[in-house]
């Protein structure tokens, strides 16, 4: 499922216009990014908890040369699933 599927989807079970659920959507993808940004979580309750992790700097290779090469340290999102994701999926 791609995002104008998504929309699409709950545009018809919310009963609301496409633009609306645009507007909804976008909204809950800047409030979670922005929170991220902050270094905060974000949980729904059932579905799961997304967070910030951190990534150590470290030293790979570049496949083509094998070639050492610095990879800087960086923060990544993480998502863990909550009870309720891991019940409908089983």
């Amino acid at each position: 499922m791609n995002k104008t599927e998504l929309i699409e989807y709950i545009a018809k079970k919310a009963d609301v216009s496409k633009a609306a659920a645009t507007r909804t959507l976008n909204a809950t993808i800047a409030a979670v990014t922005g929170t991220l940004k902050k270094n905060g979580t974000v949980t729904l309750v059932g579905f799961g908890t997304f967070s910030v992790g951190k990534r150590a700097a470290r030293v790979g290779r570049n496949p083509r040369t094998g070639e050492a090469i610095k990879i800087k340290a960086a923060k990544v999102p993480k998502f863990k699933s909550g009870k309720g994701l891991k019940d409908a999926l089983n």
